[in-house]
């Protein structure tokens, strides 16, 4: 699974100067076991990035508390594979 947080800039500001911010981020990384995340600048807004495997869809709310209550974030969740797992699904396909 892709992770997207977009951080409000005002937000985020305020969780860097309470110590917040880092904490939110760490948490997050060590509570979905993150394979990896990264962190950018999209249209001007703090943004990361975290690749996880979801086990069950009931965590999102879980994950996402933080991001909405804390940092006013944007939270996508977005369906992705390894390379085996593309492998996979490509040798199911039947040949048309």
């Amino acid at each position: 699974m892709l992770l997207k947080v977009r951080m409000d800039t005002a937000a985020s500001n305020e969780a860097i100067k309470q110590g917040a911010l880092l904490r939110i981020l760490e948490d997050t990384l060590q509570e979905v076991g993150a394979e990896s995340a990264y962190f950018t600048v999209e249209d001007g807004c703090r943004t990361c990035y975290v690749f996880f495997d979801l086990a069950d869809a009931a965590q999102m709310p879980k994950i996402s508390r933080p991001f909405f209550m804390e940092l006013g974030a944007k939270v996508y969740y977005v369906p992705v594979m390894n390379v085996e797992e593309l492998h996979q699904g490509i040798s199911a396909i039947t040949p048309v």
